[in-house]
This record gives structure tokens, C-alpha cells and sequence, in this order.
């Protein structure tokens, strides 16, 4: 199994965690990457997900997100062919460029499953013909547990 968290996935544990929603998707993200992890499952990075990462303005965050990419076994490398996918991406669906970086990232990198905190994308993933799941990570935990994997 392979898998792809976008920025945001990152990002969640640092987050604010006064909402049920955040702790819970935080949770889900420490739980996956861990599994991932211990199960010698593929967690794939790319170097969009490195550059976005570096963008991070809170220096503490942006440190805690790069130690939690650590776990990145593989790495996309930024090509011609991810571009290409991207901009295929924004113009069959309604995502932003980094979004469909990422997205096309994962499918050069033969992901099965892409997860993101970003509902909106998630929802405009169902726009796109995908060589792969997007999730949101709760729901992916759920069929990790659900399925007795890892």
C-alpha cells in the first residue's frame, strides 16, 4: 500500500485543537503515519510537498511538520509529467495549483490512497478520473481498523 498526505495533513496536528473535528483528523494522521510506518507500507512525499512545507510561516510548525515528513520513505521529484498532470487537473476540476501538484505528485508516484484535511478538494477529487482514493484521513483510519490492516 501507498500512500500521499498533502500540507494540510501535516500541518493538523499543530493546528488549534479546540475543535472535535481537528483533534480528531490529528489523531487519524499520527495513527496512519505510524501504521504506515511499523507495517513497511510506502508513505510517499514529493518535492511540492517539501517546498509547500518550507513555506510554513510559524517557524515551530513549519519545524514539526518536516520532522513528521520524516516519515516519507519515497519521493516524487518535481518533472514535466507532474506539471503536465497538474495543469490537467485545474482545468477538469475547480483545484487550486498546489492542490493539483500535489494530486498529480501522488499519481506519478502510483499512490493508492491521497489523503487531505481539505473538503473542498476532497469533493472536487470526485471531478477528476484518479488513478487513485482521496480520503479524508478519519475516514481512512476507520477502514484501516474496520479491516483489521496494519
Amino acid at each position: 500500500m501507498r500512500i500521499y498526505l498533502d500540507c494540510c495533513c501535516f500541518n493538523r496536528p499543530f493546528d488549534d485543537q479546540s475543535q472535535s473535528r481537528i483533534r480528531d483528523e490529528a489523531d487519524a494522521i499520527l495513527s496512519i503515519l505510524a501504521r504506515y510506518a511499523q507495517s513497511g507500507h510506502t508513505i510517499l512525499g514529493s518535492a511540492v510537498l517539501r517546498l509547500e512545507l518550507s513555506r510554513i510561516p510559524d517557524a515551530d510548525k513549519r519545524i514539526k511538520a518536516h520532522m513528521l515528513y520524516a516519515a516519507a520513505s519515497h519521493e516524487v521529484p518535481a518533472s514535466e509529467q507532474v506539471l503536465l498532470k497538474a495543469e490537467e487537473i485545474q482545468r477538469t476540476a475547480n483545484i487550486r495549483k498546489m492542490d493539483a501538484l500535489h494530486l498529480a505528485s501522488a499519481e506519478a508516484g502510483r499512490v493508492d490512497i491521497f489523503l487531505t484535511t481539505d473538503m473542498s478538494l476532497l469533493r472536487n477529487c470526485g471531478k477528476l478520473r484518479l488513478a487513485l482514493r482521496a480520503m479524508n484521513p478519519v475516514s481512512h483510519l476507520a477502514e484501516i481498523i474496520e479491516n483489521d490492516e496494519y
